[in-house]
C-alpha cells in the first residue's frame, strides 16, 4: 500500500484563499500546497513558489491531518485535526485517536486570519502546558505545533516537535533531560517559540483550551479567551462561534442561526469525544480476514478503506481529483484498545501474580527522534515457560443507518441496521512477528432488523412495529444476505425479553428468522437463531448465569474459529459469524460479546500450547478493562453514556453500587433521549452526507429531522398503489393519477393543525381523499367525491404558521381547495381494523381506532351518506346540504434528503398547477354544458388561500412560546 500521506500540514490564509502545505517525509520532495479559495470554497493545486510564509507569529498553525471541508448557507469551513494520542501499534505502525480539531472558516480571509491566530495561540499555550506536565510526568496526548519545518520524521516514528503519548511501562534509553536543557539544545525543534515563550508569564501558562476558532486574532485577546469563564470550553467555543462577525450570505438561510450550535457539535463530535481512529499507515476499517480479500494492496488508504466504516468519506469529497492523495486520511469511529499480557506454559505454584501475569499499555515510550523500541523490553524478564501476547480491540461502527439511540432503530429499506458495529479481537506477539500467528475473532451487533420504533420520552418506552409484514420481510432479507456475503453463515443471538414489552419485536424477529429458513434455496445454509432472555436468566445480579449462553454456542463458536494468518499468508479463515442484539444493542450485548471472545482467547492460547484456567491470575483484569473501554466506548457514541453494567465487565462481579451507577446512566440517556439528540442526529446526517445542509432550515421549523435511511418516495408510490386497490371498488373507473399532499387532519377545514400527509386519487369519475397510516402501510380511511358534484378550484398561497421562515415562504407553502356539493355517492369509509362496523363522522378524524389493538384484519365500514338525513326520509325530499371543502396543500419539493441525493421535483407550485388543471379537465367532462349556455369558464380560481398576514394574526401568542421553548432546549 503506497505510503503517500502527509503527517503534517501548515495552514495559512493567503491573500486569494487558505492555504493548506503538506510537509515532506525526510528524504521526499515537499508536495503541492492546495488552496481552497474564499467565497466559493473551491480547491485547487497551486505551485510549489506559493508555499505559505510561516515567518510571521500566528500566520499559521500546524496539523496532523485534515478530517474535511463543510459547507453551510454559503459559509464554509475547513476541519483539521490539531490533537492526538497514539494508543496501539498494530503489525508495528501507529494507531491514533483524535482528541482535537479546529474549525477555520474559508469565506474571508479577516476570518481565516483572525481563526488561524486564535488556533496557533491555542496550540502555543497547549505545548507550553504540555512542557510543564513533562517536567513531572509524560504527557497524555499529542499537540500539533504553531510553525512547523520543513521535514516530518519518517514514517511509523513520532515527530521530535511532539509529545508521546502516555504510557505505563517503564522509561527505556536513560534518564529524560530537563526542559530546559531540550529548549536549549532545541532538541523539540522549538525555535522562535522559545524565545517567546520564555519571555511572556513564566513558566505556568493557562490550561488547556478546547476552542477550535474565534474571531479574537491578537495575542492580547487570545490571553483573555485563554480560560473558559465559566469552565466549559464546549459552551465558550459556541460562544465565540456566535460573536464571529461573518459577512451574511446573499440570501440568508433559516438556519443559519443554528449554525455556531453545528460547528459546537463538530468540534466535540470530531474531536474532544475522542471517538474517531486513524492511521497513517494501516487500513483499520478492515479486518485480517478482509484485508486478504480487498485486492486493495497497492491502493491507496482512501481507496482501501472499506466505504461502511469510512466517516469523512463525505467531509473529504472537495479534495478528490487534485492529483494529490497526500490529504485524503481516512477516519473511523468506534474503539480500538490494545494490552499485553503474559502466559506460561508450567505456572509456579506460588501466591505471586507478578511473575506470571502482567499488563500494560501499549502506548511507546521514546526517546526524541528515535526508533519506536520493541515492546518485549517494556516488561521484566520473562521465565523460559512464559510467552507474552499483544490483545487488541477494534470495533468499527458502520455508516450505514448511522446515529443516535431513539433516533435510529430497527432496520432502513436497504437493510442497514442501526447501531451496527464489527468488533474484532486480535491475538499476536508484541512485535507481530511474521513468524508466529495472528489470531482474528470478528463479531457483530447491531438493532433488531425489523422496522420498529420508540419513544424517547419513556424510561421503558413500547416498541411500535412498523410497516407491512412483507415490507418487513424484505428489509430482513436484504440485511441477512449482505451478512453472509460478507461473513458466511450466521449465528443469531437475541437477548432481548421473551415476556414484556421487548417482546413485541422479539417475536417478530424470531417469525423473520424461521420465514426465511422456509423460503430459503435448498443450497444455502439457514439462519441459527438462540433467543436468550438475558434479565430472566441473570436475575438478582447473577450475571455469571452468562455461562449457559455459553455452554449453548460454545460448540457454534469452536466450529466457526478464527482467522489465523503468518507469514503474510492466511492459513485459515473464520467459518462464520455471531450476530448479537439486545433493545440497544450497548450493555447486554456487550457482556456477551466479551464473555465469546474471552472463549475465543482460550482457545487461540490453548493453540498455542497455553492454558488460561491453570494461571495464577485468573481475574484476567488486562482483558476484562479492554473490553469494558469498548463497551463504555460504543455506548458514549450510541447513548451519550458509557455503558451500563460495566462493573461486571470489568470485574466479574456485580453489587448494589453498580446498580446505582446503572441508574444514574439511565436518567442521563432519558435526558439526552429528550434534549440533544435531535438536533446531534441532524447533524450526523449532514456530514455523513445522507441529507443537505436544508437539514437546518427543516429542524428550525420542525426542531425534528427526518430518517433519510427510509426512502420517502417509495413509500408514496406504494402508498398511492395500495390507496387504489382499497378505494376504487368500480372497475368502470378509470384511474387517472396519484399524489401525495398535506391535508387539515380534520375533514371539511382549511386549517387544522396538525397537517398530515394523505393520498390524492382522481379517476374519470371521482376524487378520492386517502387518509394513510404510514406506520403500518394501510388506508385508514378515504373519502370519494364524485365529479360531477364539483363547485370550484381555489390555487393560491396556503401558509399554515409564520413560526419559521421555510413555513412563511409565499413560494414553497401553495396549495388547493376543492368546493364540492355533496351528493348521493359522496361517501366515506373507515377502516377500523375490528370486527365491529362503526364509522366515523365526516367532522371527525378518522383512522385512528384499534389500530393495533386487534389483530384480525376486516374490510371497510359502513358508508356514511352524506346527502341524506332524518328530515329526507320523513318528507321524501332532498335536503340541501351546505357545499364542503377538500383542502391540499402542496409538499415541499427540494428537502434535506432529496437535496443530498440530487433529486430534481417540480416546484411545489408546478405540483398543485397539474392537479388543478387535471381536476378541471375531468370535472369539465362529467358536467355536461347546458343547453343555450355559451362558452364555460375555467372553474379555477387564483387567489390566496391562508394569507402570509392571516396567518401571522393567526399564530398565537402560545404558538411562539411553545416554539420559543422547543428551540430554546432543543436548538
Amino acid at each position: 500500500m503506497p505510503n503517500s500521506l502527509a503527517r503534517k500540514l501548515v495552514i495559512c490564509a493567503a491573500v486569494d484563499g487558505l492555504i493548506i502545505q503538506p510537509l515532506a517525509t525526510k528524504g521526499q520532495r515537499s508536495p503541492s500546497p492546495v488552496k481552497i479559495n474564499y467565497g466559493d470554497s473551491t480547491v485547487s493545486s497551486v505551485p510549489r513558489d506559493r508555499s505559505p510564509d510561516t515567518s510571521k507569529p500566528d500566520s499559521c498553525f500546524e496539523a496532523f491531518g485534515i478530517v474535511g471541508l463543510f459547507t453551510v448557507s454559503r459559509l464554509s469551513y475547513l476541519i483539521t485535526i490539531t490533537g492526538r494520542q497514539q494508543i496501539a501499534q498494530v503489525r508495528g505502525f501507529p494507531v491514533y485517536v483524535v482528541t482535537d480539531v479546529a474549525l477555520t472558516p474559508c469565506t474571508t480571509r479577516n476570518e481565516a486570519k483572525s481563526a488561524i491566530a486564535n488556533t496557533a495561540t491555542k496550540l502555543r499555550r497547549a505545548s507550553a502546558d504540555r512542557l510543564v506536565e513533562d517536567s513531572d510526568t509524560e504527557s497524555e496526548a499529542e499537540v500539533a505545533s504553531v510553525a512547523g519545518g520543513d521535514d516530518v520524521e519518517d514514517p511509523g516514528t513520532l515527530s521530535d516537535r511532539e509529545a508521546p503519548a502516555n504510557v505505563d511501562a517503564p522509561e527505556i534509553g536513560g534518564e529524560r533531560s530537563s526542559i530546559a536543557e531540550d529548549v536549549i539544545k532545541r532538541r523539540g525543534g522549538y525555535g522562535r517559540f522559545a524565545q517567546r515563550w520564555f519571555s511572556r508569564k513564566g513558566w505556568l501558562m493557562d490550561q488547556k483550551r478546547n476552542l477550535g476558532m474565534s474571531s479574537v486574532g491578537t495575542e492580547q485577546a487570545g490571553d483573555v479567551m485563554s480560560k473558559p469563564k465559566n469552565g466549559n470550553t464546549d459552551k465558550e467555543l459556541s460562544d465565540t462561534v456566535a460573536q464571529e462577525k461573518v459577512d451574511p450570505p446573499p440570501t440568508p438561510s433559516a438556519g443559519e442561526s443554528l449554525i455556531p450550535k453545528l460547528l459546537r457539535f463538530a468540534h466535540i463530535w470530531l474531536g474532544t469525544s475522542r471517538s474517531f481512529y486513524f492511521s497513517y499507515d494501516l487500513d483499520i476499517t478492515r479486518s485480517v480476514a478482509s484485508r486478504s480479500t480487498a485486492a486493495a494492496i497497492n491502493l491507496p488508504l482512501h481507496q482501501a478503506a472499506d466505504p461502511m466504516f469510512f466517516w469523512n468519506q463525505n467531509l473529504l469529497k472537495p479534495f478528490h481529483g487534485l492529483g494529490d492523495e497526500s490529504l485524503l486520511l481516512p477516519l473511523m469511529q468506534g474503539f480500538v484498545g490494545q494490552r499485553t499480557f503474559v502466559v506460561d506454559r508450567h505456572p509456579p505454584q506460588v501466591d505471586s501474580q507478578k511473575d506470571s501475569m502482567e499488563m500494560s499499555d501499549m502506548s511507546p515510550t521514546p526517546e526524541s527522534g528515535t526508533e519506536t523500541p520493541p515492546l518485549e523490553s517494556m516488561s521484566l524478564d520473562l521465565r523460559p515457560f512464559e510467552k507474552k501476547f499483544v490483545i487488541t480491540v477494534i470495533s468499527r461502527r458502520s455508516t450505514r443507518r448511522a446515529g443516535l439511540r431513539y433516533l435510529r432503530r430497527g432496520i432502513d429499506d436497504n437493510g442497514h441496521a442501526a447501531n451496527s458495529v464489527e468488533t474484532e479481537q486480535i491475538l499476536s506477539t508484541p512485535a507481530w512477528d511474521p513468524s508466529s500467528k495472528i489470531y482474528s475473532f470478528v463479531q457483530i451487533r447491531g438493532s433488531i432488523p425489523i422496522f420498529f420504533t420508540q419513544s424517547p420520552y419513556s424510561l421503558k418506552p413500547i416498541p411500535v412495529l412498523q410497516h407491512s409484514p412483507e415490507a418487513n420481510f424484505r428489509a430482513f432479507k436484504k440485511h441477512i444476505d449482505q451478512m453472509s456475503k460478507t461473513y458466511r453463515s450466521i449465528q443469531l443471538v437475541n437477548l432481548v425479553e421473551k415476556h414484556g414489552v421487548e417482546a413485541i419485536v422479539g417475536n417478530q424477529y424470531e417469525k423473520s428468522v424461521k420465514k426465511f429458513n422456509e423460503q430459503k434455496a435448498d443450497d444455502s445454509q439457514s439462519l441459527d437463531f438462540e433467543w436468550f432472555d438475558f434479565h430472566s436468566a441473570c436475575r438478582g445480579m447473577k450475571f455469571e448465569n452468562v455461562s449457559l449462553l455459553l455452554d449453548t454456542l460454545g460448540g457454534k463458536i469452536e466450529e466457526s474459529g478464527s482467522t489465523v494468518e503468518r507469514g503474510g499468508q492466511i492459513e485459515r479463515k473464520q467459518n462464520g459469524i455471531l450476530r448479537t442484539n439486545c433493545m440497544d444493542c450497548l450493555d447486554r450485548t456487550n457482556v456477551c460479546q466479551s464473555s465469546f471472545g474471552r472463549f475465543m482467547l482460550d482457545l487461540q492460547l490453548k493453540e498455542e500450547g497455553f492454558d488460561m484456567s491453570a494461571q495464577l491470575d485468573q481475574e484476567n483484569s488486562w482483558f476484562n478493562t479492554l473490553w469494558a473501554d469498548n463497551g463504555d466506548a460504543i455506548s458514549k457514541q450510541y447513548a451519550s453514556t458509557a455503558a451500563m453494567k460495566g462493573d461486571y465487565t470489568r470485574t466479574r462481579k456485580r453489587d448494589y453500587r453498580g446498580m446505582v451507577n446503572d441508574l444514574g446512566l439511565s436518567l442521563t440517556r432519558f435526558y439526552n433521549g429528550m434534549v440533544n439528540d435531535y438536533f446531534s442526529q441532524a447533524a450526523i446526517d449532514f456530514f455523513l452526507g445522507n441529507v443537505s445542509s436544508m437539514v437546518l432550515d427543516e429542524f428550525e421549523a420542525t426542531m425534528m429531522s427526518k430518517d433519510p435511511g427510509v426512502s420517502m418516495s417509495k413509500m408514496r408510490e406504494q402508498a398511492i398503489e395500495t390507496s387504489q386497490k382499497i378505494a376504487i371498488g368500480d372497475d368502470k373507473e378509470d384511474f387517472i393519477g396519484g399524489w401525495t399532499l398535506l391535508s387539515p387532519h380534520v375533514s371539511d377545514t382549511v386549517k387544522a393543525l396538525p397537517f398530515e400527509e394523505v393520498v390524492l386519487l382522481l379517476t374519470d369519475m371521482a376524487l378520492y381523499l386517502c387518509r394513510f397510516d404510514w406506520k403500518l402501510d394501510k388506508v385508514s380511511s378515504f373519502e370519494r367525491v364524485d365529479l360531477a358534484h364539483v363547485l370550484g378550484i381555489k390555487l393560491g398561497t396556503y401558509i399554515t404558521s409564520t413560526i419559521s421562515p421555510a413555513e412563511a415562504d409565499e413560494s414553497k407553502n401553495v396549495g388547493i381547495v376543492v368546493t364540492y356539493e355533496p351528493g348521493k355517492f359522496d361517501i366515506k369509509r373507515t377502516n377500523t381494523r375490528s370486527l365491529s362496523s362503526t364509522s366515523a363522522q365526516p367532522d371527525q378524524p378518522s383512522g385512528k381506532k384499534d389500530v393495533l389493538e386487534s389483530s384480525v384484519p376486516t374490510p371497510a365500514a359502513v358508508s356514511v351518506i352524506l346527502n341524506q338525513g332524518i328530515l329526507n326520509a320523513i318528507t321524501g325530499k332532498p335536503q340541501a346540504h351546505p357545499p364542503r371543502k377538500i383542502a391540499l396543500k402542496a409538499l415541499y419539493a427540494k428537502t434535506a434528503v432529496s437535496d443530498a441525493r440530487g433529486v430534481k421535483r417540480m416546484t411545489e407550485e408546478d405540483q398543485v398547477g397539474v392537479i388543478a388543471a387535471e381536476i378541471e379537465r375531468l370535472v369539465f367532462l362529467s358536467q355536461p354544458r347546458q343547453a343555450g349556455r355559451g362558452g364555460r369558464g375555467s372553474i379555477i380560481e387564483r387567489g390566496d388561500i391562508i394569507s402570509l398576514v392571516e396567518a401571522r394574526r393567526s399564530t398565537g401568542i402560545l404558538e411562539q412560546w411553545a416554539h420559543g421553548i422547543k428551540k430554546l432546549v432543543w436548538a
